[in-house]
């Protein structure tokens, strides 16, 4: 069974021109797996991130047949039960952690409170279990990042605070929007084995929002590929430089390569057409 299913999303934003639609009839499923959803910048990845944590802020619009949790329609709740959705059963990490942070509240404050909001008990025990987490997500001297402001950190080290924060009310699905675009190489990778041995041990499904293919291709189980507000592919990940749709074999042909002794990467050329197609479902 899965644990999130989205059927007909669409995101819209009047404007002065007329409606824009940012997501375009967008389904998929999502399992204890973890599932890649990949495109350009203004694809309607990160778009669709919000829409299913109703984080789309007036006037834009969410419409959809259903965005079921577990069976249950998030679309139909009130804000006050989507404050107990957010966070305890669905958590989001932010692309950039200097924006998601309190830069006044201390570091163990935050961890803290994103404890106590979702669960009775002690600060006593919010505070122990502050400091496990931070422990979990490979933080050295846990007690002094506990006291630290957000500016104090570096960004890789706030990435996994971000992480910690998130996964302290052990939700059932984790939506992470490109937790590592601005981190080096090898923070990023240090990020991702946290990431990936902490969906494994808890069951969780995963939601993992990039602009790297190679990167997807590597950490997910599946991808969606998106274009214009719209899936236009879906593969395995394993199996996604064998892509067929000549949109994701554009984006694939205009990365480096070490190995490619090509002297200019290939130019992405669109078709207007698969503005147009149906959205795959995913």
């Amino acid at each position: 069974m899965s644990l999130l299913d989205i059927e007909d999303l669409w995101v819209r934003f009047p404007t002065r021109q007329g409606v824009f639609d940012a997501v375009r009839g967008v389904s998929f499923s999502l399992g204890r797996e973890r599932l890649g959803i990949v495109g350009e910048s203004g694809s309607g990845k990160s778009m669709t991130g919000r829409a299913i944590l109703r984080l789309i802020r007036k006037p834009g619009i969410v419409e959809a047949s259903h965005v079921n949790l577990e069976g249950r329609d998030l679309l139909k709740l009130s804000e006050r039960e989507m404050r107990e959705v957010r966070g305890k059963q669905i958590s989001m990490v932010m692309q950039d952690p200097k924006f998601s942070l309190n830069p006044v509240v201390t570091v163990g404050e935050q961890l803290m409170e994103a404890y106590l909001q979702h669960n009775s008990g002690s600060k006593s025990r919010a505070r122990k279990m502050a400091i496990e987490m931070l422990e979990n997500v490979s933080i050295r001297d846990a007690e002094r990042v506990m006291r630290a402001y957000p500016h104090e950190v570096s960004g890789g080290m706030g990435q996994r605070i971000m992480i910690a924060m998130m996964l302290i009310p052990n939700p059932k699905i984790l939506i992470a929007d490109e937790p590592t675009s601005a981190l080096d190489v090898s923070v990023q990778r240090q990020v991702l084995n946290i990431m990936d041995g902490l969906v494994k041990e808890r069951g969780m499904g995963l939601i993992f929002i990039s602009h790297d293919l190679n990167l997807v291709s590597e950490f997910c189980d599946r991808v969606l590929i998106m274009y214009s507000g719209r899936i236009v592919e879906v593969c395995e990940a394993n199996k996604l430089h064998q892509a067929q749709h000549p949109y994701t074999q554009g984006l694939l042909n205009s990365l480096p390569r070490l190995d490619d002794k090509r002297t200019h990467l290939s130019v992405l050329t669109r078709d207007p057409s698969w503005s147009n197609a149906p959205s795959v479902r995913g």
